[in-house]
């Protein structure tokens, strides 16, 4: 689905990533770890062609994003949810107008006032918010109803970049868990996360690849985690 060949990125005259090499296969489940700033928002933003690599080659869908056109990339960030480590909203409308945005915007508007969108809200807790502004929301609040615009398109793959990095233990699991169900019905998850715990947590769950940059490559984590 998401395949990266011997990538390279470089930004500022210093290259921030080399030689990495990367398959998403359907239905798989990952884990990206490191350390702050080694990279792993770059290589997620790179998984869905919002940058190109300085060498190598990134296949979307089997075709290379070097030969992607504009409406090309359109066409595949429809089958890429993403859940962005900063959250935004458009605070003049509310919770279900943001997540039903997605739709709105490729003119599917008409499916967002369907028994969908209530399942959707349903799913992720949000439905008795469902009128709330975006800056009424809780940090949990936020990242749940991050998560089902992320999701409203029914993606082939869900990115989503430390997710629960601004919420307590709590609300982490009932994230995860939601992720994983996404998982169980057959999405690929590629979760960026500095939390071992949380990964450790979720392992118990769900067959995951556990991958941590370092020295700007990827490596398979072992058994510390």
């Amino acid at each position: 689905m998401i395949e990266l060949e011997n990538v390279a990125y470089s930004y500022g005259g210093g290259e921030l990533l080399s030689d990495i090499s990367l398959k998403l296969a359907p239905g798989s489940f990952h884990f990206l770890t490191g350390p702050s700033g080694a990279g792993k928002t770059t290589l997620m933003r790179l998984c869905y062609g919002a940058l190109l690599p300085t060498a190598g080659h990134v296949r979307l869908f089997g075709a290379d994003a070097r030969g992607l056109s504009r409406d090309d990339i359109a066409v595949v960030r429809r089958r890429v949810g993403v859940v962005h480590q900063d959250v935004q909203f458009l605070n003049h409308l509310n919770v279900t107008e943001n997540i039903a945005l997605p739709l709105t915007v490729s003119g599917r508007h008409t499916e967002a006032k369907g028994g969908d969108l209530d399942e959707l809200m349903s799913w992720v807790g949000l439905t008795n918010r469902a009128d709330a502004m975006p800056p009424e929301l809780s940090g949990g609040e936020r990242q749940r109803a991050a998560l089902a615009r992320a999701v409203i398109v029914s993606p082939d793959v869900v990115l989503a970049d430390e997710p629960t990095g601004n919420v307590d233990w709590e609300m982490s699991q009932r994230l995860l868990r939601l992720l994983i169900e996404l998982n169980k019905m057959g999405k690929t998850v590629l979760i960026a996360t500095h939390d071992l715990s949380l990964i450790r947590a979720t392992k118990a769950h769900v067959q995951a690849r556990v991958l941590r940059i370092a020295n700007r490559r990827i490596q398979l984590a072992g058994a510390d985690l």
